[in-house]
């Protein structure tokens, strides 16, 4: 075996011939994979968003949360949540402290306490102004999908210690019929029994 570091003829040249290592190539980057990948979830169906705002539109009784799509084709929506879900998912996207936490807080506590991550959170259904979501767990037990309302899904996202990915459908967008398989999804969880999320 030649000794790398004592200036033997793999030195001179550059190269370490036993260690397949060229010195004078650049090593090919390396990339992360996508959350969509991650979660083996196709990009033609599934777009990531951002929560650009929570914001109060006077004579509506209610706030809306407003998601900015990542990419081309550069979308919005606009989904609206109760007062109190505005309010947290508002404190939340502003990373503002409270005296106590909110339900959101402890919850997210709660998950770490018991080492589970959320991969993501998904908007899955769109009826009308009533939009049905999921939250994507991994912990100890495995990977877990749960149904549940919007407003939920977005406040925890915004509260993870890392970015959580927030992905939406492509038919939510495009006031398509979800899949089958979403739609039952939907149907069978309790998430967007009550008209707003």
């Amino acid at each position: 075996m030649t000794d790398v570091g004592a200036g033997g003829a793999g030195d001179e040249l550059g190269v370490h011939d036993e260690l397949g290592v060229h010195e004078d190539e650049p090593a090919a980057p390396v990339t992360a994979p996508t959350p969509l990948e991650v979660l083996d979830l196709s990009p033609e169906d599934w777009r990531i968003v951002a929560v650009a705002a929570v914001e109060m539109d006077l004579p509506s009784a209610n706030p809306e949360v407003v998601l900015h799509e990542a990419q081309d084709p550069w979308r919005e929506l606009r989904i609206p949540v109760g007062m109190a879900e505005g309010t947290a998912i508002a404190y939340a996207f502003k990373g503002l402290e409270t005296p106590r936490p909110l339900t959101h807080e402890l919850f997210t506590d709660i998950l770490d306490g018991h080492d589970v991550s959320v991969a993501a959170v998904r908007i899955t259904v769109r009826r009308g102004q009533v939009f049905f979501a999921e939250i994507d767990t991994t912990g100890p037990r495995g990977r877990r999908v749960l149904p549940c309302r919007p407003s939920d899904a977005l406040a925890l996202a915004l509260r993870q210690r890392l970015p959580t990915p927030i992905l939406v459908g492509d038919w939510v967008f495009t006031g398509a019929p979800a899949p089958a398989r979403i739609a039952d999804t939907a149907e069978s969880g309790p998430g967007g029994a009550a008209p707003l999320a």
